[in-house]
């Protein structure tokens, strides 16, 4: 693994001359692609000389040790920070999603259990948000379908990152959160106390950057517009401005009403749909390259349970990592980063594990 190093420290060095060429900044697009390369590749060249300079203060130390008692002593403080640098230098090698990255557009759905369900839909959205507020991250709330007792039976966010580094990309953080999540409490509509069971599917899509990046005929769009409506069907607009668009190639159907205008919810919506169009053609590499998926416990499919949220027992479980806290109270007001960490930390070592088979 290590004998790709000098290629990508090459890279990272070719990098950093285009982007100190003023010339480049004309293409915008061209450039950020450039300063996130740079920025993933930074990290490998730092923790390249880390390790390389450790060895090279090993060598020196052993050779002055036999005259130098405190030499020897150095040896054996190095000969143990190696193997963590060592490492630390193997994981940043593994092959990032290349979506790593980008932005997201979220999406919360409350499932089985239905008001209750909403409810609980209306709690992770505000766990995701507040976890989002403490990395600085910014949010936009797209579209949101509120149930009759408050909560969401349907709601997206796009959230937006700060960052060039991949590895601190909010797609890269968040991409693991898709699936079933399964709640356990006692509902306020339980009159005798009993504990109920629900969940709420969850979907995270890498968002695209720039509409230009992928391109979708409009032949393939069938669109269609009506008179949004809001909870127990009450009518909140007097004009056709909700706006449904099927992408007749996929059968991906997006609708949207949030807006006033047709045209704001079209413009959500054609958001929305690229979105979840880059995620499919993902998911088509991923299905082409079946043991490189295997290896990845990435998940953007709701039918997969991943989480359970048990609030009498103040527990919070992952059924992927096995990951288990009694801090559901902290994780719920956005203290989730253990709980990512822990998701992160599974597929890494799935991937090392595939690499070395």
């Amino acid at each position: 693994m290590f004998e790709s190093v000098q290629g990508l420290l090459d890279e990272h060095a070719a990098i950093q001359a285009q982007l100190s060429d003023p010339a480049v900044y004309a293409d915008q697009s061209a450039a950020r692609k450039l300063g996130r390369r740079s920025a993933q590749l930074q990290g490998i060249v730092e923790a390249y000389n880390k390790w390389r300079g450790l060895n090279d203060d090993l060598e020196a130390a052993k050779e002055m040790a036999d005259e130098d008692p405190e030499f020897a002593a150095e040896v054996v403080q190095l000969e143990e920070q190696i193997p963590a640098a060592q490492e630390r230098l193997r994981r940043l090698l593994i092959p990032r999603d290349p979506d790593d990255a980008r932005n997201v557009i979220l999406e919360v759905k409350g499932g089985e259990g239905g008001d209750e369900a909403a409810l609980f839909a209306g709690d992770l959205l505000r766990m995701y948000m507040r976890y989002a507020e403490s990395r600085g991250w910014k949010t936009e709330m797209i579209s949101a379908t509120e149930s009759d007792l408050g909560g969401y039976k349907d709601v997206a966010v796009a959230i937006k990152g700060n960052s060039n580094d991949p590895a601190q990309g909010v797609f890269a953080r968040l991409k693991f959160e898709g699936g079933v999540h399964r709640v356990q409490r006692v509902p306020v509509t339980e009159s005798q106390g009993r504990i109920h069971t629900s969940a709420a599917g969850v979907l995270v899509l890498p968002e695209v950057d720039e509409p230009e990046e992928l391109e979708i005929n409009q032949n393939d769009l069938k669109i269609d517009v009506y008179r949004s409506s809001g909870p127990g069907g009450q009518s909140v607009n007097t004009t056709d401005s909700a706006v449904r668009i099927t992408h007749l190639p996929t059968g991906i159907v997006v609708a949207m009403q949030n807006e006033k205008s047709q045209l704001q919810n079209r413009e959500a919506g054609m958001r929305v749909l690229r979105a979840r169009l880059l995620a499919h053609q993902q998911e088509q590499i991923d299905a082409a390259n079946s043991e490189q998926r295997k290896s990845q416990i990435r998940t953007m499919d709701r039918s997969e349970r991943i989480r359970t949220y048990n609030f009498p027992e103040n527990r919070i479980a992952d059924h992927r990592t096995g990951y288990k806290a009694y801090n559901l109270d902290a994780v719920m007001n956005g203290d989730l980063e253990p709980v990512i960490q822990s998701a992160i930390e599974a597929d890494e070592q799935a991937r090392l594990d595939a690499i070395g088979e």
